[in-house]
């Protein structure tokens, strides 16, 4: 009987071991399991995973004690699978009241919430750039201003142009600042979610410009559907206007991200660590759509990428690779990367030991034959991911040969660990375009459970851990593309003399 067992767990342990990583991949990634967890962080009982909400620790709770049910070991710093993240907690203020030539202003978005009560003569200063100042007398009046310039027609070059008009306001003592931003509602939308509501920094690391914020003119922007105001306030031979904003509210709250490790089976790669990340926060409760639905889910954002590190870190806590995983479910992308960069500025394992950050995230999806990776040229890894994804029928596509204006290597959570040199693509759903499509989900409250593929998220999954294991396999070690700009500060964190091979 003796024999017959111990043949039997020959037997089966020879099975396992002949298994190569794609079959082992695929094995692990279930649809009903993936239903499952989209379902939960989607569900309307969770109201949108606002950072620093209870929704959002119950949403950590789940993940922490999915990861716990595979096996994967917690947090090493702390022996459990949270890490504390610290932040400061700006509500906007509760009286806001814009009114010009006898109109109130009901549609508005916060730039800067400085508190300001201003009554009198205004001014249209065109775009409101240095020029449009030269022979005005703006001393301790509103300015009203056309949002963007002459060259900066869409809202996100509109917002990068505020600080600038924000200085020149500045410099000639300007009591507030009127943009009138000419966009459309799916836009303006997402604009007044974002700027309107709960602002949060870093405790420990406070920059210097969230510091001089304080001392920032009253900067507001209206919504102008059609240039309408526009036209009217700049064809006016007088404009009289008030603004009324109260202070803001400041307190400190605690966030979680939900860390795990699974040690590798190599004696000498298991000391490198290959980190498997997504952001687990969406942007909560906002302003209803047609249907009167005011819980943005964030299905595809991000209980999409969520979801793909829980399957690596069922896949790998069955059956390791030769290195080791960190798996790090972040709070805070949504309000600016903080869980990420508290990450790195606290790291539980020394950062030099992470070689690769695989990280994934993604408004949405309009090509379920694509995994469409931002960075997927800038390693050389890249080899991988082509095979991981076209093993299950999808081909891998650069996210700079879809929009590269849009620089969105740069606006996710792996800038954070590329900004300290470790190589960090981010994997994400199809898409060949920002049309309709992806605008139809993205940050809005029709990302629900509901309306997402599930075959293809299968065959998205499957190659997503067939990536990481091939590249968690490779005896050699990824690193940047010669010339990429993070390849200077990979070099100091991994101690590379120039020219000099990378060394495992």
């Amino acid at each position: 009987m003796k024999y017959y067992l111990a043949l039997g767990l020959f037997a089966m342990m020879t099975t396992i071991f002949a298994q190569t990583d794609a079959e082992k991949s695929a094995e692990t990634v279930d649809k009903s399991n993936i239903e499952g967890h989209i379902y939960f962080l989607a569900d309307d009982l969770l109201k949108g995973r606002a950072t620093g909400s209870p929704e959002l620790k119950i949403a950590a709770s789940y993940l922490a004690n999915t990861l716990r049910s595979y096996g994967v070991k917690p947090n090493p710093k702390t022996g459990n699978y949270y890490q504390q993240v610290k932040l400061k907690q700006v509500s906007p203020p509760s009286k806001v009241e814009i009114q010009i030539n006898g109109t109130k202003l009901n549609d508005y978005a916060l730039i800067f919430p400085s508190p300001v009560s201003a009554n009198g003569d205004a001014l249209f200063l065109n775009y409101g750039l240095e020029n449009d100042y030269q022979g005005k007398d703006v001393e301790g009046k509103i300015v009203i201003l056309k949002a963007g310039g002459p060259d900066a027609k869409d809202a996100r070059a509109a917002f990068i142009l505020s600080r600038e008009k924000q200085k020149f306001a500045k410099a000639n003592g300007v009591a507030a600042i009127v943009e009138l931003l000419a966009t459309d509602n799916a836009m303006w939308s997402t604009i007044d979610h974002h700027l309107n509501g709960v602002q949060l920094t870093l405790m420990e690391a406070e920059k210097e410009e969230d510091k001089s914020k304080d001392d920032q003119v009253a900067h507001i922007w209206i919504f102008d559907s059609g240039a309408i105001l526009a036209k009217e306030f700049a064809a006016s031979k007088s404009l009289k206007a008030s603004i009324a904003l109260n202070e803001k509210h400041e307190e400190i709250i605690m966030s979680q991200n939900v860390i795990g490790t699974v040690k590798g089976t190599d004696p000498k790669l298991k000391d490198e660590y290959l980190i498997y990340s997504a952001h687990y926060d969406h942007i909560g409760i906002g302003r209803p759509d047609t249907k009167g639905d005011s819980i943005y889910n964030g299905a595809r954002d991000n209980a999409i990428g969520t979801t793909a590190v829980l399957n690596i870190a069922e896949n790998l806590a069955k059956y390791p690779t030769k290195r080791s995983a960190l798996f790090i479910l972040f709070t805070g992308e949504e309000k600016g990367l903080l869980g990420s960069q508290y990450y790195v500025q606290n790291p539980v394992i020394p950062l030099n030991q992470m070689i690769y950050c695989f990280n994934t995230d993604g408004g949405g999806y309009n090509n379920t034959s694509l995994a469409t990776i931002a960075g997927l040229k800038r390693t050389t890894a890249q080899k991988h991911m082509v095979e991981g994804a076209k093993t299950f029928g999808l081909k891998a596509l650069d996210i700079d040969d879809v929009a590269p204006e849009e620089g969105l290597f740069d606006r996710s959570d792996n800038v954070s660990f590329a900004a300290v040199g470790i190589p960090a693509p981010t994997y994400s759903t199809g898409f060949d375009a920002f049309d309709e499509e992806i605008n139809k989900y993205y940050h809005q409250a029709a990302d629900e459970a509901d309306s997402i593929d599930y075959d293809y998220l299968v065959k998205f999954y499957q190659g997503y851990v067939l990536s990481g294991r091939l590249i968690a396999n490779d005896p050699a070690k990824p690193f940047w593309i010669k010339g990429d700009k993070y390849e200077a500060a990979g070099n100091v964190l991994y101690g590379i003399t120039s020219g000099a091979p990378i060394k495992n």
